[in-house]
């Protein structure tokens, strides 16, 4: 299209690999993708992880991380291609023309200077309007966002509002100096449901009321078909297929995109009742110098060989739970019964075999894994430390466990940079599984995770699941997950349990309040959802 902002036509990015052990070798991250966007319009770039839909979003701006170089294609912004800019120019372009809303707002913002200063430094050091003008914008923009005090909300530093509101105050930052641009980056990925609807909802308006471009990258299609007019799927740098979102939602011609609409299509039938591998008994819990509970009066059962999801929003509790079961933070009353035993409340009491069977997957597989070490290694060191097993015997066991994650023994002496994101998250599954468990607690595993590579992270758990019999304790703010993997489910709100018991109950009205918001919060993949849900919500306040 000759009238739109941005065009992207036949781009090529390279990057240089160093994988270890072997020379150096170019490899292409983005292959012959063109794509436009006009302005007041908004395109999602949706698809799994090293897709290219960040590269492609950075080169928007003419960026690429460190080694990347672009190889070939043009860019241009308004009718100039911004490949050919000099340096001068491409500072003077950044923060005026095209702005960026990363995925954590809490990395991106100074923890010593006040939010207003933040998002107001733009305007100045451009020198697009003066500091009255600019915080008078920045407090229009905290209002149309919806943060609280508008007036006064930007004096706060960042440490004082929550995940959301920073989030929010970012896309404020990005507007401010009034962009015909803007990149929101996977802006609602670390986020509740909860918080992410509001976030969604802020962002789609303050995009029909200023009228600027955006592109949304994601790998979740249902978000993405909120905001977005139009949707680029992308996969190994291509590009799979690009259409409105109407059409890719409802009638989508590659079997990729068509894989994409249809995940999560798990049947996960609940199981019958066997006796509690893990008692949670009154339990309150604080952290140290603090003096307010994080968890109050915690009751719950898990029965040998089932899954319990506890989910809620950030700060209801949830991963403290899992330190409190691990002895990471002993209970201040209460008590933790383990197959049958009590538990010490502090880890460095805990025996071997207390330590062996209750193991624990983390969210981000990378930095759980050491990456000096091999595959092999990371696998094989707690068969050494519980088991004794070295030389061959230990190695045969590494490559069932290998077999065990359908990855294959073939993969025993890569090391985690030479891996997927979902390859990663295998191979803690079976440094966990190595110990030989009877509960593994799994902490957000699949949040970080592409839809469909999520997808069989979870199947994998509960064939392993059926396999092996062991528990898991599944912590989680994703209801779609927990649909897919739960036979009971405790939902926590500000420490406490709000309400517990089979799935099949608590998924049943009628509901408490906190439940029912956490229920109708997950986004639906279909046009209109949002809307549909806000509008409902309003309704209910009025009628209130």
């Amino acid at each position: 299209m000759s009238d739109a902002l941005l065009q992207i036509r036949n781009l090529r990015i390279e990057a240089t690999s160093y994988p270890p052990g072997e020379a150096p070798r170019d490899v292409v991250l983005v292959d012959d993708v063109s794509v436009s966007v006009e302005k007041g319009r908004v395109l999602g770039l949706i698809g799994e992880s090293g897709a290219g839909k960040s590269t492609i979003g950075l080169s928007s701006m003419a960026y690429g991380r460190g080694g990347v170089r672009l190889t070939g294609g043009t860019i241009t912004l308004n009718g100039r291609d911004i490949r050919l800019a000099d340096a001068r120019a491409l500072r003077a372009l950044r923060g005026r023309e095209v702005t960026y809303v990363a995925q954590s707002a809490a990395a991106a913002f100074n923890p010593a200077i006040r939010l207003m200063d933040q998002v107001v430094e733009t305007c100045l050091a451009h020198k697009i309007m003066g500091r009255a003008e600019a915080e008078a914008r920045a407090v229009m923009l905290f209002g149309r966002l919806g943060l609280p005090d508008p007036e006064t909300f930007g004096k706060r530093y960042p440490h004082q509002v929550s995940g959301g509101q920073l989030q929010r105050a970012m896309t404020a930052m990005a507007l401010c100096p009034k962009p015909d641009l803007v990149i929101f980056d996977e802006p609602t990925t670390a986020l509740d449901v909860t918080t992410q609807i509001e976030v969604l909802a802020a962002i789609k308006e303050a995009i029909r009321d200023t009228g600027v471009a955006a592109l949304y990258i994601t790998h979740d299609l249902a978000v993405v078909a909120q905001v977005a007019d139009d949707i680029l799927v992308l996969r190994h740098g291509k590009r799979i297929e690009y259409g409105t979102t109407e059409q890719i939602i409802t009638a989508p011609n590659e079997p990729y995109t068509q894989a994409l609409v249809s995940v999560r299509s798990i049947e996960h039938v609940e199981k019958a009742d066997a006796p509690a591998v893990l008692q949670i008994q009154n339990v309150t819990a604080r952290y140290k110098g603090t003096n307010f509970d994080v968890l109050k009066n915690i009751t719950l059962d898990l029965p040998a060989g089932q899954t319990l999801a506890v989910v809620g929003e950030s700060g209801s509790g949830k991963s403290t739970l899992a330190r409190v079961i691990t002895g990471l933070l002993p209970p201040g009353q209460g008590r933790i019964r383990f197959a049958g035993r009590d538990l010490a409340p502090d880890l460095a009491a805990r025996s071997r075999d207390d330590l062996r069977e209750v193991q624990m997957i983390y969210q981000m597989a990378d930095t759980a894994m050491n990456p000096r070490q091999t595959v092999g290694t990371i696998i094989g060191r707690p068969l050494e430390f519980y088991f004794g097993l070295k030389g061959a015997e230990k190695r045969k066991r590494i490559q069932d466990l290998l077999d065990q994650i359908e990855m294959g023994s073939g993969f025993i002496d890569r090391y985690p940079a030479e891996l997927s994101g979902g390859q990663k998250q295998r191979v803690c599954i079976a440094r966990a599984l190595a110990a030989k468990p009877k509960l593994i607690i799994c902490d957000e595993v699949t949040s970080a995770l592409d839809p469909l590579v999520a997808d069989g992270i979870l199947k994998l758990l509960l064939a392993l699941q059926a396999a092996e019999g062991v528990a898991y304790l599944f912590i989680t703010h994703d209801l779609a997950t927990v649909r897919a993997i739960a036979d009971r489910i405790a939902v926590m709100y500000r420490g406490e349990v709000r309400r517990y018991g089979t799935k099949t109950d608590v998924l049943a009205p009628p509901f408490d309040d906190y439940t029912e918001l956490l229920l109708s919060s997950v986004p639906e993949m279909k046009m209109g959802w949002l809307e549909g849900v806000l509008d409902s919500r309003k309704m209910e306040a009025a009628g209130n």
